[in-house]
């Protein structure tokens, strides 16, 4: 056993040996109370003697860009004189330029002065472009325009991304921490490394129609949520966070024209008009019987044409025919008439009887009938 651990001491002391010279543990390595990760605010005495050379950079903006640069280039100007660095507009080649001066000192402020410029030109407020001259802000711009080659498909969705009164970008804006503004052809986007990551995957995978920014925004809701939660910092979060599937949508079948058997002959050749002049005799009549018969022809349909004529003038005066009205009314009335003068027959004939009946005397109808009938003489 003593052999074994003798053993390992030494192949440990070899490993030892064949480190690198500057694998040695650093002082500020071990204490915890260091932030590694801290970017610290430029400090003028770390390089008091400036830098050797100059170094300029230049981006071009669109014309509609013109007016707005002229109107806040003082204020470009100013925040730019604080780091001495120096910035030109010319509007005759439609161009900014920045460059560093004697008196610069931060040597990468002039990469965020070139980011300025960059934003400038791609429709950022200069109140927000500015801010990218501190240290924890830095910028991308996303180009979209070469991700989806038809433009109807590519305006569909940039709107995708835009939303609904902008409301997706707003959403956006909120989960990642960023500054974001879809302009033409281009994303610009401003905030921390980690919120510009997720900014550029959320856009392309929305040109490319991966994914919805909808989906994106649920995910990230759900990661802010399972942040908070101490226990879970350390733990894989797949099995918490949703995953989506996407449906194949049916598209509109291509009617393909049908392609016919491939033969190396050539096709035949088409009858010229003297060849059907021959096969039809035409070509051996005489000149006299040509023109007569094309003046026949021209004949008959000069006449064609003025019987055509003569047929729409006609039909001018023809008078339309008038549609037959039934005369309803006459026939109600005399069926009417009649049944008035059959109740009126029928009333007449019921009074009568009822007269008849009232008239009759009794005593004088039972003297009658013991009195012998006599017959009336005759004169």
């Amino acid at each position: 056993m003593e052999n074994d651990n003798d053993g390992d001491a030494l192949v440990a002391q070899k490993l030892k040996k064949h480190r690198g010279k500057h694998d040695k543990p650093k002082p500020w390595d071990e204490d915890p109370n260091i932030d590694h990760w801290k970017i610290e605010k430029f400090d003028p005495s770390w390089n008091e003697s400036g830098l050797l050379e100059v170094s300029s950079f230049s981006t071009l903006f669109p014309q509609y860009r013109e007016k707005y640069l002229q109107e806040v280039w003082p204020n470009v100007k100013s925040a730019l004189k604080e780091y001495c660095i120096s910035c030109e507009l010319n509007l005759v080649e439609g161009s900014m330029t920045v460059s560093t001066t004697r008196k610069t000192r931060d040597p990468y402020i002039i990469v965020k002065a070139r980011d300025l410029i960059k934003l400038l030109s791609r429709s950022v407020p200069v109140h927000q472009a500015i801010k990218i001259l501190d240290d924890e802000i830095q910028c991308d711009i996303i180009k979209i325009t070469n991700l989806v080659r038809n433009k109807e498909r590519f305006v569909k969705r940039r709107q995708h991304l835009v939303g609904p009164n902008s409301s997706t970008l707003k959403a956006l804006e909120i989960l990642t921490g960023c500054y974001i503004l879809v302009q033409g052809n281009t994303v610009a986007a401003m905030g921390s490394f980690k919120g510009l990551k997720q900014v550029r995957r959320i856009v392309e995978d929305c040109i490319l129609n991966r994914m919805h920014p909808v989906y994106h925004i649920k995910v990230l809701m759900m990661k802010k949520e399972l942040e908070k939660d101490p226990a879970l910092a350390h733990e894989n979060w797949d099995r918490f966070l949703p995953k989506f599937k996407k449906k194949n949508v049916k598209q509109k079948k291509v009617k393909t024209k049908e392609k016919k058997p491939y033969t190396p002959f050539p096709p035949p050749q088409q009858p010229s008009k003297i060849d059907e002049q021959l096969a039809s005799g035409e070509f051996f009549t005489s000149q006299k019987k040509k023109s007569a018969k094309k003046w026949q022809e021209k004949q008959e349909q000069q006449a064609q044409k003025t019987t055509e004529n003569k047929r729409k003038r006609e039909a001018a005066f023809i008078p339309p025919e008038e549609p037959r009205i039934q005369d309803t009314k006459s026939e109600d009335d005399t069926k009417y008439v009649a049944s008035i003068a059959m109740s009126l027959k029928e009333k007449a004939k019921a009074f009568g009887k009822q007269k008849l009946v009232e008239n009759i005397n009794a005593e004088a109808y039972i003297s009658a009938a013991g009195e012998p009938f006599k017959k009336k003489s005759k004169r």
